[in-house]
């Protein structure tokens, strides 16, 4: 495992959908920096219409998306790939999303800007099959 690579996280491939390149871009060299397979997407549909969804251990999805939000993302994957861990992103403190997360069973968010830690603590939380960190 590389110095600093998250434990659990290693041999794993996380994907990323948010349709800010400077924060896909970020999150994919962090991760490659420490030796995570990265993949990047710009929207929800684009991540729908690849074919890496079967190869995917984890997502960090975004919530406020253009076209398909987060969330609309989040309640077509708890059909079509129930056991994916998704680690939901943003940027808005928005109770009613809070409660939309919930029932998609998302305990929690990364509040951006979060920091290596926090992300590295989320993935290894996930990646333990625990809930993700808020």
């Amino acid at each position: 495992m590389t110095k600093g690579t998250p434990v659990g996280v290693s041999d794993r491939v996380v994907d990323i959908v948010d349709d800010d390149e400077s924060v896909r871009r970020a999150l994919w060299r962090l991760l490659n920096s420490v030796g995570v397979e990265s993949r990047t997407y710009g929207s929800a549909r684009s991540y729908l219409d690849s074919t890496d969804l079967e190869s995917t251990d984890c997502l960090l999805l975004d919530l406020h998306l253009p076209e398909m939000s987060g969330i609309e993302l989040l309640e077509h994957l708890s059909e079509v790939a129930p056991n994916l861990q998704v680690i939901c992103m943003t940027g808005r403190d928005e109770p009613e999303v809070e409660q939309r997360l919930a029932a998609a069973g998302i305990s929690g968010c990364l509040r951006k800007p979060f920091d290596q830690a926090e992300l590295f603590a989320a993935l290894a939380s996930v990646m333990a099959g625990s809930e993700p960190l808020g």
